[in-house]
């Protein structure tokens, strides 16, 4: 078998940002349900949902209006009653790129799809739980939002499940406020995946800047006697919670970079990584028979009213800034998720989909400096996670010499955006090689 392993830092690096946990303490608030809810047809990795519903079909909260025959997707649901305006293209928030979205006109009436709520599970199989999962439309909210029944079908023995309540991106808290005000829920939903996967061990991972949840969840694990779940009371540092970086830290272990000719994946160690939030909803699709019909979304940075909602999915980012009570100055830029990953957008009647963790609002007193020369510091090598070398990516990069960039591993970067951070010339390395990379996929 040909593996390419990844050669870890004995120190594991990253950097240290600062602490701008502004909503930290902001109890979790009902946002107002939008108007007319867009809900994008294509909202995890893989294929494109097809609608299910036609032009002045009504609709109920839940009822499921996309879904797909690729094994790799996840189905969407309606977030309001309503009728269905119509089927267009609207540009995503995740490319910027116009895609296939369902617009619905909210009634108001909140009319609910007929739900199956358990209270014991102890008699459904594996494929029970799987196929509740998927047909809720479950997907990874840390970000990711890759389809979550796929990544409990791993076809190699799994050892080991690692919730992830890192959050080490600024800023947001959505996953922290989840920990302390759901963390039973988020429990369970820890069991129902260790029963799927059949794994003998439960690792919750939590940065040790969130002592309240670290608390709460430590209680809730020795209330149940879950003897096969333990706390990892982890060191906060950025990137923590990416993945392979996750498993390295609590484990030992090391991902591959690439088995034969495809990447390496959490599975080939014996581990599955899920996020705390997407334990939540595994709990209300298995127990309340709640479709992901919304998420906590953190509404932060330069908005008069620091919050971390609940949203329905398909929300305007506008409607979420009106709520927060508007724009606190001048704007220069408005960014789903973090400072360090997110992606900046254009156009704030974009509406929320499931990766939708944080809306974050810059003021113009953070207007981008002037680049400068590349001064070979050496900075970005020092905190890259993965032990690239950026600067030379990015220099390939400008020339298009995408061959080099695969030649020196471009595929292994995270998109962590660490190296960005510590340049001092301002150079944007992370969106070249992010783009490099994307550009090198069809280079064998």
């Amino acid at each position: 078998m040909n593996i390419r392993r990844f050669i870890w830092p004995l120190s594991y690096k990253g950097v240290q940002v600062p602490d701008s946990k502004l909503s930290r303490n902001n109890r979790v608030e009902k946002a107002k349900i939008p108007e007319i809810a867009t809900i994008y047809l294509q909202q995890h990795i893989g294929a494109p949902c097809e609608p299910l519903v036609e032009v002045d079909d009504y609709v109920s909260i839940g009822e499921k209006i996309g879904d797909s025959k690729s094994f790799i997707s996840a189905p969407i649901h309606s977030s309001v009653s309503g009728i269905v305006l119509s089927i267009e293209k609207k540009n995503h928030p995740s490319s910027g790129l116009k895609k296939e979205a369902i617009l619905i006109e909210s009634d108001n009436k909140e009319k609910w799809i007929d739900r199956e709520k358990l209270n014991d599970i102890s008699e459904l199989k594996k494929e029970d739980l799987l196929h509740i999962i998927r047909e809720s439309g479950l997907v990874g909210l840390g970000g990711a939002a890759f389809p979550t029944h796929v990544k409990l079908s791993p076809k190699t023995k799994i050892d080991t499940l690692i919730l992830n309540g890192c959050e080490c991106e600024p800023y947001i808290t959505s996953d922290h406020r989840l920990m302390v005000e759901e963390g039973d829920k988020i429990v369970k939903g820890a069991e129902i995946f260790a029963k799927i996967l059949d794994a003998e061990n439960v690792l919750i991972a939590i940065e040790d800047n969130k002592p309240d949840a670290i608390s709460i969840i430590d209680s809730i694990i020795k209330d149940y006697n879950l003897n096969n779940f333990k706390i990892l009371k982890m060191k906060t540092k950025y990137p923590h919670g990416f993945e392979k970086t996750l498993i390295f830290l609590a484990t030992g272990r090391e991902v591959p970079l690439f088995i034969e000719n495809r990447a390496g994946l959490p599975a080939d160690v014996g581990v599955v990584v899920q996020n705390v939030g997407t334990a939540k909803a595994a709990y209300d699709a298995v127990y309340e028979g709640k479709p992901l019909i919304d998420r906590v979304v953190t509404v932060t940075g330069d908005v008069k009213e620091q919050k971390n909602l609940l949203v329905r999915i398909g929300t305007k980012f506008s409607e979420l800034i009106d709520f927060c009570g508007g724009f606190n100055g001048k704007v220069e830029k408005v960014v789903m998720g973090g400072p360090m990953m997110g992606i900046c957008q254009n156009d704030l009647d974009i509406s929320t989909v499931k990766a939708t963790n944080c809306l974050l609002v810059f003021g113009d007193k953070y207007k981008d400096k002037n680049l400068s020369p590349c001064i070979r510091c050496g900075n970005c090598v020092k905190v890259c996670p993965v032990n690239l070398v950026p600067t030379d990516l990015a220099k390939y990069a400008r020339v298009r010499k995408f061959d080099l960039c695969k030649a020196n591993n471009i595929d292994a970067c995270m998109g962590c955006g660490s190296c960005s951070f510590v340049c001092p010339s301002k150079i944007e390395l992370a969106q070249l090689i992010a783009w490099a990379k994307n550009e090198t996929r069809n280079i064998k």
